[in-house]
């Protein structure tokens, strides 16, 4: 196949490059600005894609975010490779305080603690757990349902009012605001790189027609 790597990586490989890719963190970044600089679109369309993408880091839609950030870009009428590229903010390094953020903000918005909400606690087991545990009776129910047995859901009933929910609800304040800071940020960078690229294109193609015509002026 044309795309096939020639060098078969292995499973491990492959995870602990997810996690820390070949060259670093760092490396990633400066490739992924270079690529945002790059795109042949207006710099506020960029930046409405960067917006789109670091907003969508912030939702529960692990495996998804490719599709949730293009769909924004569409409706925001950004750049979609923007958008696509700029969820490389969600990385291994960030995904936690980005999880505890939009889940911390989760439980206040909905005043989770008060009232009919009781604050989720350690009685149904921590974050992993509840993860792992909706994990299990997906496919538990999923067998249950092919063999014609009893479903059962209340572990992934769990996973959805303590986790899901608030991480969805959560996530939408501090989206917004650090998309606000890259929408930002990313402005004036993107500008000053175009209008610096235009410059040198105007440079040298100054350049070769004073050499053609100089050449017109020798022949």
């Amino acid at each position: 196949m044309v795309f096939k790597r020639r060098d078969r990586r292995p499973i491990w490989r492959i995870v602990v490059e997810a996690l820390w890719p070949k060259g670093g963190w760092g490396r990633a970044a400066r490739y992924v600005r270079l690529r945002l600089n790059r795109l042949p679109d207006p710099p506020h369309k960029i930046a409405r894609g960067i917006f789109a993408g670091v907003f969508t880091t912030f939702t529960p839609f692990y495996g998804l975010h490719f599709v949730v950030a293009g769909m924004l870009a569409l409706v925001l009428r950004g750049n979609v490779i923007a958008a696509l590229l700029s969820t490389f903010f969600g990385n291994p390094l960030t995904y936690v305080p980005i999880g505890v953020a939009s889940l911390k903000t989760g439980y206040w918005l909905l005043d989770m603690g008060k009232g009919p909400h009781p604050q989720p606690g350690d009685h149904h087991g921590n974050l992993v757990d509840k993860f792992f545990a909706a994990g299990a009776d997906l496919w538990d129910n999923l067998l249950a349902a092919a063999y014609g047995e009893a479903t059962d859901w209340t572990r992934l009933d769990i996973f959805y009012n303590e986790v899901f929910y608030p991480y969805m609800i959560g996530g939408i304040l501090p989206g917004i605001i650090c998309g606000l800071i890259a929408y930002y940020i990313s402005l004036p960078l993107i500008s000053a790189f175009q209008n610096r690229r235009k410059g040198v294109i105007k440079a040298k193609l100054a350049e070769l027609k004073k050499r053609k015509a100089e050449a017109a002026r020798k022949g």
